[in-house]
């Protein structure tokens, strides 16, 4: 009989980046097809008919969206993305000189201080929850809306409690290359919500006696149990990991402190990102009913490539890209550096060009019957697809370096931009939610030359002549695709019976993949290095030898 313990040991054995990125690749996809599910339930069920065009009992939308707003900016401006790229490097520097009792220290010493930072912001986003709603994130609600905001809240704000907890336990698998039970968690925190929409909204009863009377307080419910599910599925990734755990912070340990410093800037980069989300739902909640939550599903669409390619890999790669450093290597670090940049940007573009011409369709897993508005905001913001999905791996490179400090500037001037840019927009050129959209591509495209420019003086050489080619001729092969995506969508229109996701999605399948197969055949003939072994992997796959 097959143990727990040799189970997960197997699951948790070290990939290579780009074993670790296509699993990655595919758990995102997964997580975003649940997603996509998800919040087409959600949107069936509780979006303003002015919006979506259908009928339905349509309540507290936009409320459930403002509630996430403010217990999401305390989880990134604390957690996230800041405690990984500060805590995997100096983690990885212990492992790699042998000194794992500094790394239990290290990570023991981050699962205790973030439970109780997180904590004692919990308790504040609850007490709160009522000033917080009416004055910064929902100013525009109407009075049952902003109640329920409120409410919903107070729910939502132990999910930071639980997220923190489950982040350093997944960091710390993610250091040493086990991605099996990171990739697995985001999955399974969309199951908890789907759960909530689907049998906590309709209400709770125990023995015939109902006490929980439903509504999209239920999906909140959901929430919370998405969280305690993804908690537990990271820790199960640290059975035969070694770990030694102690109720205690060490505050002597010098790992410990170097971490520490290094939060501060990477917290304050993800927290004035995440300002710029609190001032679009301030001023999408100004804007006609269901406007926030319309907006915000468009963000959550657009994310979905970013996620797919540029944080997938660049996930897969930071730890190795650490590794050359911490071997002194900086020649290694720049060659993988290069590698991996010009695989993203190669994704990046054609996926960002069949995003424009298929955006009907993307919406139409969305809203059933897609959503013109919500179209039109994705085509305005292919291009913040496109520059976010590169913006990743740029940053990374200098996170691999210890540098904080630089991304968190470049943030500052760009953050300012977009807040700048989307107020005046949004209330002195009225273009509404287009204004908001127009600004994140604008300052996407900013940023990530801004980051482009420091990289090339930092590291020399990254963007040699042989680099600048090959990107040239990527562009030519996306534009050459561009053209039989364009045809194809013309072709495979969608039609006013395609109503279903079974009608659409074959539809949008087909379309990729003419779209695709044509960007391979066109990065062939222009010999570029990208397409060899995705064409040598479907050689295999189509006319290989069974076995």
């Amino acid at each position: 009989m097959v143990s727990l313990k040799g189970v997960v040991a197997k699951a948790n054995s070290r990939l290579t980046i780009k074993l670790a990125a296509s699993l990655l690749a595919a758990s995102t996809l997964i997580s975003s097809l649940l997603g996509l599910y998800r919040d087409r339930l959600l949107n069936s069920l509780y979006m303003p008919n002015a919006v979506t065009g259908s009928p339905g009992y349509k309540v507290g939308i936009d409320a459930y969206t403002i509630a996430f707003t403010i217990p999401d900016f305390l989880f990134f401006i604390l957690v996230s993305g800041a405690l990984s790229v500060t805590f995997i490097p100096v983690f990885n520097q212990r492992l790699a000189s042998g000194n794992k009792k500094s790394a239990w220290e290290i990570s023991t010493s981050m699962i205790n201080l973030m439970a109780l930072i997180t904590l004692a912001a919990s308790v504040f986003i609850m007490v709160f929850a009522d000033p917080l709603v009416r004055y910064v994130v929902g100013p525009g609600l109407d009075e049952s809306g902003r109640a329920l905001a409120i409410s919903m809240m107070r729910v939502l704000a132990v999910s930071p409690f639980l997220f923190a907890i489950s982040t350093v336990i997944a960091s710390m698998q993610q250091a040493v290359g086990r991605f099996a039970f990171y990739a697995l968690a985001p999955t399974i925190y969309n199951i908890g919500i789907i759960i909530g929409a689907l049998f906590f909204a309709g209400g709770i009863s125990i023995f015939g006696v109902q006490i929980f009377e439903g509504g999209i307080m239920g999906v909140a419910l959901g929430v919370v149990l998405g969280a305690i599910m993804q908690l537990i599925v990271s820790s199960i990734g640290l059975i035969g990991f070694g770990f030694d755990y102690h109720f205690k912070i060490y505050g002597r340990n010098k790992g410990f402190r170097k971490v520490l410093s290094l939060l501060p800037a990477r917290s304050l980069d993800q927290g004035i990102d995440y300002l710029n989300n609190i001032v679009e739902m301030n001023l999408a909640s100004r804007m006609a009913s269901g406007t926030a939550r319309l907006y915000n599903q468009v963000l959550t669409l657009h994310m979905v490539p970013i996620n797919l390619i540029g944080v997938a890999i660049s996930t897969a790669a930071f730890p190795k890209m650490t590794e050359r450093l911490s071997q002194g290597r900086p020649d290694l670090f720049r060659s993988e550096l290069q590698s991996v940049l010009r695989v993203i940007i190669w994704l990046a573009l054609p996926v960002s060009v069949i995003t424009f011409f298929a955006r009907g369709y993307l919406v139409s897993f969305l809203f059933n019957g897609g959503n013109a508005l919500a179209a039109n905001l994705l085509g305005v913001m292919v291009v913040a697809i496109l520059f976010r999905t590169i913006y990743h791996i740029a940053a990374r490179s200098f996170y691999a370096q210890q540098d904080t400090k630089t991304p968190l500037y470049i943030s500052l001037v760009s953050i300012s931009l977009n807040i700048a840019l989307a107020v005046w927009m949004t209330m002195h050129l009225n273009m509404g939610p287009y204004g908001l959209a127009l600004a994140q591509s604008i300052v996407a495209f900013v940023e990530v030359m801004i980051l482009f420019a420091v990289m090339s003086r930092r590291i020399p050489k990254l963007f040699d002549a042989v680099f600048i080619h090959a990107i040239a001729r990527m562009v030519s092969a996306t534009g050459f695709m561009a053209i039989v995506s364009y045809f194809s969508v013309a072709t495979l229109q969608l039609a006013i019976t395609d109503q279903s996701f079974l009608a659409t999605f074959p539809k949008f399948a087909l379309i990729t993949i003419i779209s695709f197969g044509a960007y391979l055949w066109f990065s062939s003939i222009l010999k570029l290095e990208e397409p060899r072994p995705v064409i040598k992997t479907m050689s295999k796959l189509l006319f290989g030898r069974v076995r």
